[in-house]
């Protein structure tokens, strides 16, 4: 198989090949099992295992990567791509993390090696497009079959530990506490990057571990949850690709956990990431394949939550009459939340007054400053000790209503809130919200009141 130029011996893959108690014959054969896991047809024998440890040769992508899942399997821990002497292959694969194989077990081998391989901060450097295109073949594959039949495939691996659920806890809390620090200072903060490496280092060995049928899909669906935070984390200080990748691993957990639940809350996630990059019809359609799959089988408030992506679409979309019925549908599903109902602890921030918070920028977006205000008197006061970056940008959304109802003074005034809440977080998409109302002061640029306040404003930008 093709390889870069020889090196030298590899001194480092030997002794960890070593240590493994792997054979040549065994690692390789390892090796084009996990390339075809991810659509790369590799015929390695020992012979090419021989060529990488004697004489130093580099396999071309994805063979250093699946090497390392390979080594890292035997060894029951992380192995890098570094760790193996393989990293001057700097560029990595660019299909990983969007595979969404169908066969379950593939499924989680894939996962495994996403989170085990991938230089996070490669994707993070270089990751602000997005593309819409990643996310046709998962959506299809998810809406055709949103659960895993048959039992959860038990991975077993010399080395590997048996999962119990101590480890579900930890995958949970570790969740909990990223959901917060991302309210609170956004996506940029410090746990965000402790996410990744809970991924990294506790996830991926976790699904390469040993567990019953139970516990497999409580796992993989902690795992999908985790994902989706840092995907969500990620988009939020605008690194798409990273974000597409981890939406995508956590919504192929959910199916190999056979949670529907779970994937139709990733999904509409997903959507939501669409509707902000300005693919409206695509989020309108992900939003309604996930209401339509789930709809018998989620908790009412998770499917306002999906309604509730669907009617900002809408919004976008410039759709008032589908905008209005898909937001009438979520008020009435988080009307009938009662008292000892199912209600997932993970969405109940989703309550009337959050509703009519967003419901208050969907009908900003649809052109009805008036509408758009009457919601905002209705919206909950949340704490912005609490929910920092939600309490900025409904601020900033507040204030460039009141622009466009051509109220220039109460527009400053929720501005001059809008920048002084905002300057506390590590949010893209919350400053993308300033400098849209800095767009919209335009008309009022000679006004010496507007200037001082787009240069407070753009001050707290190139700070950002």
């Amino acid at each position: 198989m093709p390889t870069t130029r020889a090196q030298g011996p590899n001194s480092a893959l030997a002794q960890l090949i070593e240590a493994s108690g792997a054979s040549r014959a065994r690692l390789a054969h390892r090796v084009n099992q996990l390339a075809a896991a991810r659509g790369v047809t590799v015929a390695y024998t020992h012979t090419s295992v021989a060529n990488w440890t004697v004489r130093g040769m580099i396999p071309r992508t994805p063979g250093p990567a699946c090497l390392a899942v390979a080594l890292g399997e035997c060894l029951g821990r992380p192995v890098t791509v570094a760790e193996i002497g393989m990293n001057r292959v700097s560029a990595p694969d660019p299909a990983l993390g969007l595979d969404f194989p169908r066969d379950p077990g593939l499924a989680l081998r894939a996962a495994a090696e996403h989170w085990s391989t991938v230089d996070r901060r490669t994707f993070l450097h270089s990751s602000s497009s997005f593309a819409i295109g990643a996310y046709a073949t998962p959506t299809t594959r998810w809406l055709a079959v949103p659960a895993d039949t048959g039992p959860a495939p038990r991975i077993s691996h010399p080395g590997a530990r048996r999962v119990g659920r101590a480890d579900l806890a930890e995958l949970w809390e570790a969740s909990e506490e990223a959901r917060r620090w991302d309210s609170k200072f956004g996506g940029g903060n410090w746990k965000a990057g402790a996410v990744s490496d809970c991924l990294r280092h506790k996830a991926a060995p976790l699904l390469r571990g040993t567990y019953t049928e139970q516990v497999g899909r409580e796992l993989f669906t902690a795992i999908s949850e985790l994902a989706r935070v840092a995907a969500w984390s990620a988009f939020d200080m605008g690194h798409h690709q990273a974000a597409q990748r981890d939406f995508i691993q956590s919504l192929r957990l959910a199916r190999a956990a056979g949670n529907v639940e779970a994937g139709a809350y990733t999904l509409a996630t997903m959507s939501l990431q669409a509707t902000l990059r300005g693919y409206h019809q695509d989020a309108i359609d992900m939003a309604q394949g996930a209401y339509d799959r789930a709809r018998h089988i989620a908790a009412p408030r998770v499917l306002a939550f999906i309604k509730l992506a669907e009617a900002r679409a809408h919004a976008k979309a410039a759709d008032t009459r589908a905008a209005s019925a898909a937001l009438a549908v979520c008020e009435a599903l988080l009307g009938s939340v009662r008292p000892g109902s199912r209600d997932p602890e993970w969405i109940a921030y989703l309550t009337h007054g959050r509703i009519s918070a967003d419901a208050t920028e969907i009908h900003r977006d649809l052109g009805k400053p008036a509408a758009a205000l009457r919601w905002d008197a209705q919206a909950a006061v949340m704490p912005s000790g609490v929910f920092t970056r939600a309490v900025g940008i409904r601020a900033a959304v507040v204030a460039s209503t009141h622009l466009r109802a051509r109220e220039l003074d109460l527009g400053l005034t929720m501005g001059e809130r809008a920048v002084t809440i905002l300057r506390q977080v590590r949010s893209t998409r919350a400053h993308d919200y300033l400098r849209s109302l800095n767009h919209e002061l335009t008309p009022w640029a000679a006004e010496p009141q507007v200037n001082d306040f787009l240069h407070r404003s753009r001050q707290v930008l190139s700070a950002a």
